[in-house]
């Protein structure tokens, strides 16, 4: 499958989040900020098929009310709460269940993953399960050895 950098006006019809565009969307400094907004909103809004999963909510509340010396956001629950509930808004939340689990570990036998690499395969079967063949991620390492089943955006 392909690699691509975002071409923000054309919308994809499937897609899913990966928790850094989360994060940048939430993260004024980051300088993909502006570009996630656009994802989460534009995209959003021209009906685009915006997809997450549990894992990625949990990742992101793990990173936004991380203290900031400790590489998080340092946000308040409650913000950080309110913020998934808008994400929530804008996206379809993916089920984890015994398919997911089953294609994991197929991904599993097929891909080495090791450590917290197992977390992208995971995402990378809820997306399969589901029928989602595109991530909008920053990082593409993490989902390179995956590109014979997923094609990757980068934002």
């Amino acid at each position: 499958m392909a690699t691509r950098a975002a071409d923000l006006a054309t919308v994809p019809d499937k897609v899913m989040l990966d928790t850094n565009v989360l994060l940048a969307a939430t993260d004024e400094s980051r300088p993909e900020h502006r570009d996630a907004l656009t994802v989460l909103n534009d995209w959003a809004a021209a009906s685009a098929g915006l997809c997450t999963s549990g894992q990625v909510l949990r990742e992101y509340l793990t990173v936004a009310t991380r203290p900031a010396e400790k590489n998080g956001l340092g946000l308040k629950l409650p913000d950080a709460l309110g913020n998934v509930r808008a994400i929530r808004e804008r996206t379809t939340l993916l089920a984890e269940d015994s398919r997911v689990a089953d294609r994991l570990l197929a991904l599993l036998a097929d891909i080495e993953c090791l450590g917290k690499q197992v977390h992208d395969a995971n995402l990378v079967a809820t997306m399969l399960v589901h029928g989602v063949g595109t991530v909008v991620t920053m990082s593409l390492a993490d989902f390179a050895r995956f590109e014979r089943h997923i094609s990757l955006i980068r934002l």
